[in-house]
């Protein structure tokens, strides 16, 4: 059965989500220079090969991190995270993208991110 948050138990997560994401942000920016400099001048001065494969290799370790926490991935340029949950009877996403700085939107499971919502205040 897959994981369902409370909204306190994401939040409690995200600090941890932010750290890792901060990671992967950084790793997506090397691989993306590396794989250009490679292109255009055969060599990049962040690596070869053997970086593209630990970079690719840290990626993925924290993405499976957090699917093993019942965290849905749903993007990593941005990173974009959901975590299933109930409001009101109803099954949706507390959802988070990077640059945000707390969680405080929802959609509906459903509607994806175009359906996103702000969190009720109140609910914290």
């Amino acid at each position: 059965m897959d994981r369902i948050f409370t909204l306190d138990e994401a939040r409690e997560l995200l600090p941890g989500v932010m750290r890792d994401a901060r990671e992967v942000i950084a790793a997506r920016a090397d691989l993306a220079e590396i794989d250009f400099d490679r292109r255009t001048t055969g060599g990049s001065p962040l690596g070869g090969l053997p970086e593209i494969k630990g970079l690719q290799a840290r990626v993925e370790e924290i993405l499976s991190g957090w699917n093993e926490q019942g965290i849905e991935v749903k993007g990593i340029a941005p990173v974009l995270v959901d975590f299933p949950a109930v409001i009101d009877g109803v099954s949706v996403r507390l959802c988070w993208i990077e640059g945000e700085r707390e969680l405080a939107w929802y959609h509906r499971t459903e509607l994806g991110f175009a359906g996103r919502r702000p969190l009720d205040p109140g609910r914290a």
